[in-house]
């Protein structure tokens, strides 16, 4: 099958997404990513669209596409197209599966977690931190021809074949980044046993069909950047996007913002009283907006917004932040 009849956007001007998974509500760390994408692109005149990335079927909550909805609308954040569900059709996502397949680059890949674990342990390889993954050793790869994409009869997961190369990332925020996929992770899986596609073939064909051009998220993806600009060379789809990693929000301990940072979700603030320009407020000041922390709408945050001010370190939620945001709703009960 050719690339031809992979479906791409034609591109009129510049497209950036907002791309929330239904997993649950958003976090301030979502809200601060979401608005500066939204900053910048109405500083550029970008458009932009809304998919909602649902295809971690058992983790999508009940009614998280219209509480993401009306957490952005909260916050003022707009897009002009969408909202894009990815398990609402599935056709695109065979399409370059049949694409790679004729390539010879992909593979069915029937073996368990535990076996790879297993494999990495014999090969001095440990999984990866951070990651749910381990490293495919290149030793477990089979002969790959040029073939078809056709279920098997025991399901089983589909890995790419992954080049002996470098890639390089010219990132906007997090600089001039190199990755070696080949070494770091080996033949990952596009397509799942549940036989739909996983996150990196998912992202790739729905950028191109809305025609994204820059990506603004959290740096935790920067290696998925390397990952997906190999899956863009196989399928054959062009000028790679502008990327913007920006650094991410932690709490005190050092990890990720969470859950077990306590209730930091926007809704519950909101909820609470919490005006959303004391939350706006908050994010301006993490995302080196100038000036005593103060209630900000969402026009003077654009207006204000300098990308070259961001700071290029992680930002930490601290106990005295929540109590900022709680401070104005509390006097008021």
């Amino acid at each position: 099958m050719s690339t031809a009849s992979i479906p791409q956007s034609p591109v009129r001007q510049r497209v950036t997404r907002l791309a929330p998974s239904p997993t649950g509500a958003l976090h301030l760390g979502n809200a601060r990513t979401f608005i500066i994408n939204w900053a910048l692109a109405r500083r550029h005149g970008w458009r932009i669209v809304l998919r909602i990335e649902d295809l971690d079927t058992p983790r999508v909550k009940p009614g998280a596409i219209a509480g993401i909805e009306r957490t952005l609308r909260a916050l003022g954040i707009d897009w002009d197209d969408g909202p894009l569900i990815q398990s609402s059709d599935l056709e695109p996502y065979r399409v370059a599966m049949r694409t790679l397949a004729a390539r010879g680059l992909t593979y069915p890949s029937p073996e368990t977690r535990g076996e790879l674990e297993e494999a990495a342990t014999e090969s001095l390889s440990a999984p990866q931190e951070g990651t749910r993954e381990s490293r495919f050793p290149a030793s477990r790869r089979p002969a790959v021809l040029p073939g078809a994409f056709t279920p098997q009869s025991d399901p089983c997961n589909w890995r790419v074949v992954v080049a002996d190369r470098t890639i390089t990332i010219h990132d906007r925020v997090a600089g001039v980044r190199t990755f070696r996929p080949c070494d770091s992770i080996g033949d990952f899986v596009i397509w799942t046993k549940r036989d739909q596609p996983a996150y990196q073939l998912a992202v790739v064909v729905d950028d191109a069909r809305q025609g994204v051009t820059d990506i603004v998220r959290g740096d935790d993806l920067l290696e998925s950047a390397a990952r997906q600009r190999l899956l863009m060379d196989g399928l054959g789809l062009g000028t790679p996007p502008t990327y913007f990693h920006l650094p991410l929000v932690r709490g005190q301990d050092g990890k990720r913002l969470a859950k077990r940072h306590g209730d930091t979700r926007v809704d519950t603030y909101l909820n609470d009283g919490v005006r959303p320009e004391r939350l706006i407020g908050l994010i301006a000041d993490w995302s080196g907006i100038e000036g005593p922390r103060r209630e900000m709408a969402p026009e003077e945050f654009l207006a204000r917004f300098d990308l070259e001010r961001l700071p290029r370190y992680d930002v930490v939620f601290r106990s005295g932040d929540d109590a900022w945001l709680r401070q104005e709703s509390s006097s008021a009960r």
